[in-house]
């Protein structure tokens, strides 16, 4: 009768959370370095063979660095799932008008939220000043925007600045035939 096969038993780097053959792929192979060296030598020899070599005057060489004088702290940079690395947001605020049924325009505001302000309340707002239809919806990004009836795009700059006066005029963007252009 044949034997019945046993489980692998698998290591898991203490870093990253990948099985220990597959850290070099990782996001942090840097970070994981000390840790496969105590853990799992016969893994990476390499890397046994290098801190190995090692002398007390490399590893002064490398901890020293050379500063300009000011002490800045680095920012975190944020990751996200993967190893990338998430991008921070602008601030600012684009406005876009689309056309519809040739002859009806619908202003799109976005980015509002980013400076502090509620879109269910700036949409009540904009929508009393220019006695249109105004919504909250959400855009292709997954983002809210807010949705204006109406061809107000060059009013609405003058009305966000004068009611938010968080929202700088050098933030506000439209764009136009797919170009970004400042608004002031």
């Amino acid at each position: 009768m044949a034997e019945k096969p046993q489980p692998v038993q698998v290591l898991y780097c203490g870093v990253c959370g990948l099985p220990a053959e597959f850290c070099e792929f990782g996001p942090d192979f840097e970070k994981c370095k000390p840790w496969l060296i105590q853990n799992a030598p016969h893994l990476y020899p390499d890397l046994v063979k290098d801190a190995g070599a090692k002398d007390g005057l490399s590893d002064q060489l490398q901890s020293t660095s050379i500063s300009d004088g000011s002490s800045k702290p680095k920012e975190e940079v944020k990751r996200l799932p993967g190893g990338k690395i998430k991008k921070k947001e602008k601030q600012e605020v684009i406005i876009e008008k689309m056309t519809r049924n040739k002859r009806k325009c619908i202003t799109t505001v976005k980015g509002l939220e980013l400076f502090g302000v509620k879109l269910n309340d700036a949409s009540k707002k904009l929508g009393k000043k220019f006695a249109t239809g105004a919504s909250v919806v959400k855009g292709p990004t997954e983002k809210e925007q807010i949705d204006v009836q109406g061809d107000i795009a060059y009013d609405i700059v003058e009305f966000i600045t004068d009611t938010w006066p968080d929202v700088p005029e050098t933030a506000i963007f439209f764009i136009e035939d797919g170009k970004k252009v400042p608004a002031a």
